[in-house]
């Protein structure tokens, strides 16, 4: 069985990130792979979702920046 690599997942989308991590749970919760493909299935995983977290904080940034222009702005109306 010959697997196509993965992505790294450094250049995923929080999009992309978020539908493998998706897919590796369901695939980890369904069962059935051996202990080895499990193991690398978690690592993949927890990969997966640190880098959501990335964009996540990113994220949240941005709109904590664009919050505090923005009430600096209006106090400059003031």
């Amino acid at each position: 069985m010959s697997e196509t690599p993965l992505p790294d997942v450094a250049a995923l989308s929080y999009e992309q990130a978020r539908d493998e991590l998706v897919q590796v749970v369901a695939r980890l919760e369904a069962g059935g792979e051996t202990l080895e493909a499990s193991l690398a299935l978690w690592e993949r995983g927890e990969a997966l979702a640190a880098r959501c977290q990335e964009w996540l904080d990113g994220a949240r940034e941005r709109l904590d920046a664009a919050t505090r222009e923005g009430r600096a702005a209006d106090g400059d109306e003031a």
